[in-house]
């Protein structure tokens, strides 16, 4: 089985696309046969996601902080629902059962899981796929900034290991 992570939104965002983006990405991870793997909220692109994962077939697996666990309303129908004491144990065992990595749109701290995951890939703690679905052109700003990185000298091969696509059968493809 392969596993993939995902970080997204526990908020839906004012763009309908976001859920019908998150929705079609949960549904198409389960007709793959692949495992899910995300945050562990039953709200926002987060529950959405999860849904359409579960209903496809997919086992998915939650990884929720214990002080998350009422704000972001732990999902309680998952094949897993793993509870961790801090962000940082979140993302290693998101990080630690995944396969390949996926970030839907998101807040802060979506960032803050994507970026640690591309500031492992460039210090070599992984070698693993990631991708931004970048449905409505929600990523770029945050790709203008990444390629300015580039141009200015601070970020290297990291850039060009992070693929984007705002089609989710496209992305999905690209992270096999």
């Amino acid at each position: 089985m392969r596993w993939i992570t995902v970080f997204c939104g526990s908020r839906n965002g004012h763009d309908p696309r976001y859920a019908e983006a998150a929705a079609v990405f949960g549904e198409l991870v389960g007709r793959r046969g692949w495992g899910l793997v995300y945050g562990g909220g039953k709200v926002g692109l987060m529950g959405i996601l999860a849904e359409a994962a579960l209903v496809a077939g997919a086992p998915v697996v939650g990884v929720i902080p214990r002080t998350l666990l009422e704000a972001e309303v732990g999902h309680g129908g998952l094949t897993e629902l793993v509870v961790v004491e801090t962000m940082h144990e979140r993302k290693a065992e998101m990080a630690r059962r995944a396969d390949a990595f996926a970030t839907l749109p998101g807040g802060i701290g979506t960032l803050d899981e994507t970026f640690e995951i591309l500031t492992w890939f460039q210090l070599g703690i992984h070698g693993k796929p990631m991708g931004l679905l970048n449905t409505g052109g929600y990523f770029d700003p945050l790709l203008g900034f990444l390629d300015r990185a580039v141009e200015q000298g601070f970020l290297g091969a990291t850039r060009d290991r992070l693929w984007v696509e705002a089609d989710v059968p496209e992305l999905l493809d690209r992270l096999t």
